[in-house]
């Protein structure tokens, strides 16, 4: 991993995951021709389970672990950002602001 995690450099990582799915990958049971493979996710609150044939499990599996990737850079993101943002602020209500001045003039108390 880089020394130096910018959000500019975890934009860029975040440009390179293509193919994101979510949800997991099971084997639901073992067959001649070798396990079958469901996928189950949520959709619109509700779950959603597909049959997976073979030929596609590890490009599913791929894209399940780049939504997983996806998740820990944006976390990361927003975790840089409020430090920047929490950084700016606190160094801006250090500087001294001027007295206001008021229109009314000032009036002196008397000292009897």
């Amino acid at each position: 991993m880089n020394a130096q995690i910018t959000p500019q450099s975890i934009l860029q990582e975040l440009a390179q995951i293509q193919h994101l799915d979510r949800g997991t990958v099971s084997v639901i049971r073992q067959g001649p021709a070798g396990p079958y493979h469901n996928h189950q996710c949520y959709e619109k609150g509700r779950n959603v389970s597909r049959y997976v044939p073979a030929e596609q499990v590890a490009e599913l599996q791929a894209a399940l672990a780049d939504y997983q990737r996806f998740q820990q850079l944006i976390k990361q993101y927003v975790e840089l950002m409020v430090e920047k943002t929490r950084a700016e602020r606190l160094g801006g209500s250090k500087k001294k602001t001027p007295r206001r001045t008021s229109s009314w003039p000032k009036t002196k108390k008397s000292s009897s």
